[in-house]
């Protein structure tokens, strides 16, 4: 009878070594993925050293629409990439200023023109490929190529002429552009520097634009930021996991991020966001309005609520100026003949009670403005620029030299009439989905009445009101916000030039319109060019000062940036920059021990 048991010749010894021996390779291959190689040039961050391990959960009102940062547009998307990715220079979110990043150093020739980078040196991406230049070369190419719309590119345009550049070697670039510009180095912030390796193919083939999907493979997407992709769960969650080949370490020498994992939920209403942070599901929230910030500031059990002070968006009240030719309809017309002279729109400013609206809609966690710089940017907000109290008898008299006059109706109110004897009556448009501009516009609509104006507000879907706005202009006035994503005043160069597209009051001129917005443009230039900052700040200090005489936009107020997170949240520094509370994510960790009972 065969015996079919294995004899005793070694074989279960040898397959059992060989399993022995196969998980040390693994043990040893993940090691060296995280360890500091000889040659590589990491950057070391000051701060508070966390302890590694854990996973750290985001909640976000929307699933992103891609990974691609080539296409991205929305606040999710752009949220997650940013934990993805990285730039050759980076902005420092809680001090404003430049610092080295992929690019280890720069120098800026004598006139200008020239930025040289220096990477540095062994570097890899999320994929274990190592960086060089010839991927920076990769990525300005795309970024440049007008065939692939990407948002960055009007960033890379200086003095109408795209920046050029040229390789030394694996380790150095050179920038060229075509005019000096004053801070050079910001431009290079929010470039997330691609894998030629991985999308170059598909980029020849002209579909770099239709991939990055959130059900992308792991392998087949790779960056330079503190996490890569892990998991997609369609309508639930995305996972993205410790990128082990990540640059940066803490003071200490040990590799970041701290967190293995960082988990964004999706979850669709902000009512539902702070839910989940109460019951302990989600570990951080931000974009708090002040009404839900004031319900969990009650309770903060297990968890401290922040506020950060005055961000840098701006909302503001902006008439329909547009020049709408001959086919202008006569009521049009005659509204716009108001909202033209300077001296209504005055008088609209004067009227306007910003003190009321902190207080009605941000419960006193904002700031009033009187301009578009916010307290939130000390550096470069005028001090000169006057913060007049509200005054209707001001606003009265500003309206009587301007050929205004005040009838008694029916119902004893007085109305506004112009010097034809027409009443002053027209639309504010809001959007519907964000209830703070809605109230804005009804506090206005009230001040205005105050005035024997007939004011009408009228909410609409926010892609409706952007075409109104940007492409029918069938509006009359309106009341929106804008968020810098940067201090420095060239992030909102689109809006004060003339010929830029979200120049609100007028978009897109081929001229300037009037001689105070070619004074801006004149300005903005100049500013972009000029290397010495007191000289930029003495010519961004006049922009702020020409629209706090012509009043083309009436600023209205900033909200504080409101956020929380778990105590068990170490390194937990919110920002005024977005993004708010992942600017430093990769040196966020959990605290543990006696710190934990909370959690």
């Amino acid at each position: 009878m065969t015996n079919l048991r294995p004899r005793s010749c070694g074989c279960s010894k040898l397959l059992g070594l060989l399993f022995v021996l196969a998980v040390i390779v693994a043990s040893v291959a993940v090691a060296l993925a995280q360890q500091t190689h000889s040659n590589e040039e990491l950057l070391a961050l000051s701060g508070e050293a966390g302890s590694s391990g854990g996973r750290m959960v985001v909640s976000l009102r929307a699933e992103p629409k891609t990974l691609n940062p080539v296409v991205a547009t929305d606040a999710p998307s752009q949220e997650v990439i940013g934990t993805m990715q990285a730039d050759l220079v980076h902005i420092n979110r809680a001090t404003h200023l430049t610092e080295p990043a992929l690019a280890k150093s720069w120098k800026v020739s004598s006139d200008g023109l020239d930025y040289t980078l220096t990477l540095r040196q062994g570097l890899r991406f999320s994929d274990g490929e190592p960086l060089d230049a010839e991927d920076v070369l990769f990525t300005l190419r795309v970024y440049l190529d007008e065939g692939v719309h990407a948002p960055q590119r009007d960033l890379l345009i200086v003095g109408g002429k795209p920046i050029t550049v040229t390789k030394i070697n694996a380790q150095t670039l050179v920038f060229h552009f075509a005019k000096p510009y004053g801070v050079g180095e910001r431009v290079f912030d929010g470039l997330a520097i691609l894998p030629r390796h991985l999308l170059e193919k598909t980029y020849q083939e002209g579909k770099l634009g239709q991939i990055g999907s959130l059900s992308t493979p792991a392998n087949q997407w790779a960056g330079l930021g503190p996490f890569r992709l892990k998991e997609y769960v369609a309508g639930q969650r995305l996972i993205l996991e410790r990128n082990p080949y990540y640059w940066k370490t803490d003071t200490q020498g040990h590799r970041l991020p701290y967190l293995n994992e960082l988990v964004f939920l999706f979850v669709p209403s902000a009512d539902a966001q702070v839910l989940r942070f109460q019951s302990g599901e989600t570990d951080v929230i931000s974009r708090l309005g002040a009404e839900n910030f004031s319900v969990l500031a009650r309770q903060q059990r297990g968890y401290t609520m922040a506020d950060a002070g005055p961000g840098l968006e701006y909302n503001f009240l902006f008439f329909n100026l547009n020049d709408l030719g001959d086919k202008t309809a006569p009521e049009t017309a005659r509204k716009q003949k108001w909202f033209r002279d300077v001296q209504f729109r005055q008088a609209v400013s004067a009227a306007v009670d910003r003190e009321a609206i902190v207080r009605l809609v941000y419960q006193g966690r904002g700031a009033a403005l009187w301009g578009p710089v916010t307290p939130g940017n000390r550096r470069w907000i005028d001090a000169a620029i006057p913060h007049p109290a509200r005054s209707l008898d001001k606003a009265r008299q500003l309206l009587r030299d301007a050929g205004f006059r005040w009838t008694n109706e029916a119902q004893g109110e007085p109305a506004l009439v112009d010097a034809e004897g027409k009443p002053v009556e027209f639309s504010i448009l809001t959007s519907s989905s964000n209830a703070d501009r809605t109230k804005m516009a009804t506090l206005i609509q009230d001040d205005l009445k105050q005035l024997g104006m007939r004011v009408q507000v009228v909410p609409l879907e926010f892609r409706s009101l952007i075409d109104r706005v940007t492409q029918s202009k069938e509006y009359d006035a309106c009341v929106l916000g804008l968020v810098s994503f940067d201090a420095d005043p060239n992030s909102d160069i689109n809006v004060w030039l003339s010929s830029g597209g979200t120049h609100l009051w007028n978009p897109s001129q081929e001229h300037p319109a009037t001689p105070w917005e070619a004074e801006m443009d004149r300005l903005m230039v100049a500013q972009l060019t000029a290397t010495n900052s007191e000289q930029r700040k003495k010519l961004y200090d006049r922009v702020q000062e020409i629209l706090a005489e012509n009043q083309p936009m009436i600023f209205l107020a900033s909200p504080d940036i409101l956020v929380g997170a778990k105590n068990t949240i170490g390194n937990f520094h919110p920002a005024v920059l977005e993004p708010y509370v992942l600017w430093n994510v990769d040196q966020l960790y959990l605290r543990s021990g006696a710190e934990n009972a909370g959690r």
